[in-house]
């Protein structure tokens, strides 16, 4: 079927909205403090607001997919962070942009949820599947270093509202050609059940969890927030475990490609987003690069995944498999961290930094579509929606616990160094040195997930309905 690319070309075309909309936020922090009046701690709400929505809500969307139809949650979502997008860009003050930004998370939370079921849909026959795949996996890794240029381009040329608006016209372009292009999914129906209470518990736990997780860097653990995450995370556990009609089936995580497959999710956005995070700081710091340098820095990253994902890692796995194409990119990825943990407080970027961004860029691109075909093969159609969300959760909650960590270590770390009477830029190379080195050991551990836990066969594995 001629449409299914440009299908994927509107699915895609909302993720890159929505992992733009991170990035580019991040650039314009500064600005959006000063323009809008926004206090330091409103200013930490203008992500965790965001953040709180789009991951709390992400196991639930799913769901809803599975039971109404993808394409409408699909569509609900994309019409839900356009309207919201107008919003933060018409913004006089900071309850409206932050407003403005907890409906951009429930919109994202929407679309983002079952877009994975969608392109499996889409693309049934494996080697399709790893091309479209490898489109996806590029504009999910690729795009956040776009992000970090066009945020520094559009705040310092037409002003920080556009860094939003920018967003509608692409929204509307979207959701008419979602609209003509996208196949309509009858879905399970509301016969299906939703277990309602769960959502709430799920939302609830997540939500909390990743504000919990987002303070550490600031405020360190907060013992009581921690405390009643875990506490509604595990009554959620225990309601799906008793419930006739669960938000999530359980037994997914009897699929050692399920649980595997996510675990490496898990490990891979938390060094990688972390990672992006902290090398910005570094090159800035350290190195002493403006925001426009600093995003420009990082374009050697996604050419390579562009180049890796949508040219060679389709091939690839159609000889090798999954799985050693997994290993290489993890193995990859991890030798551009160590090396880059070896550059010098006076380094060249030329020498010292492109090189490590153009192996990560290697391991990346090969990393991501390997990993999410492993993790939606093992589920079933009727769970496709519910399968897609629960990768998106762990990709979200891999970023969330790889930021707190990695921002952790590094300013523990410097500040150790500076109470020794380390010379500042020493201190603040070392702190982050130490934190590409952790950045690492979590893509080794994802190493160890992939040998033991997948296998190689290139037959999905299901989990019986």
């Amino acid at each position: 079927m001629k449409s299914r690319w440009p299908a994927l070309a509107v699915l895609c075309a909302m993720q890159l909205m929505i992992i733009l909309d991170g990035t580019v936020v991040t650039v314009a922090l500064p600005v959006l403090q000063a323009e809008l009046g926004i206090s330091q701690a409103g200013l930490s709400w203008v992500v965790n607001s965001y953040l709180i929505a789009f991951a709390g809500l992400l196991l639930f969307a799913g769901r809803l997919g599975d039971l109404v139809g993808s394409r409408k949650v699909f569509q609900a979502g994309l019409a839900t962070f356009t309207l919201a997008s107008l919003l933060c860009g018409v913004a006089t003050t900071p309850a409206m942009l932050i407003a403005g930004r907890f409906l951009q998370g429930v919109g994202a939370a929407l679309a983002s949820a079952v877009v994975l079921g969608m392109i499996v849909a889409l693309f049934p026959e494996p080697g399709e599947q790893a091309q479209a795949m490898g489109v996806y996996s590029f504009v999910s890794a690729g795009g956040a270093s776009v992000g970090l240029i066009a945020g520094g381009v559009i705040t310092e040329t037409v002003g920080w509202p556009w860094i939003f608006l920018v967003n509608v016209p692409i929204g509307v372009v979207a959701l008419v050609g979602g609209a003509r292009l996208l196949a309509r999914t009858a879905g399970l129906g509301w016969r299906a059940g939703v277990d309602v209470v769960g959502a709430v518990l799920i939302t609830a736990g997540l939500s909390l969890g990743v504000l919990t997780i987002s303070r550490v860097p600031e405020s360190g653990l907060h013992l009581g927030w921690a405390a009643a995450s875990v506490v509604l995370l595990a009554a959620f556990v225990a309601r799906q475990a008793s419930t006739a009609q669960p938000l999530l089936r359980l037994r997914l995580f009897a699929s050692r490609e399920i649980t595997g497959a996510n675990l490496v999710v898990v490990l891979v956005f938390a060094a990688g987003f972390g990672f992006q995070f902290l090398n910005a700081l570094y090159l800035q710091r350290v190195l002493g690069f403006d925001s426009l340098q600093t995003g420009l820095a990082f374009l050697p990253a996604p050419l390579v995944i562009g180049a890796m994902s949508l040219f060679f890692s389709a091939r690839l796995t159609a000889r090798y498999g999954t799985r050693r194409v997994l290993l290489t990119g993890l193995l990859a990825l991890a030798a551009g961290l160590l090396l880059l943990s070896r550059a010098p407080v006076g380094g060249d970027y030329w020498t010292d930094v492109a090189p490590s961004l153009l192996v990560q860029g290697f391991g990346m691109g090969l990393t991501v579509p390997s990993v999410i075909m492993r993790a939606m093969a093992g589920a079933a159609p009727a769970d496709a929606g519910l399968a897609s969300g629960l990768n998106n959760t762990a990709q979200q909650a891999g970023a969330a616990v790889g930021l707190a960590v990695l921002a952790t270590v590094a300013t523990a770390r410097t500040d150790t160094l500076l109470g020794q009477g380390t010379p500042d830029l020493t201190a603040l190379r070392d702190g982050y040195s130490l934190a590409f080195q952790v950045a690492a050991g979590f893509v080794l551990a994802g190493v160890l997930v992939t040998y033991l836990l997948l296998t190689d066969t290139k037959t999905k594995e299901r989990i019986p309905a």
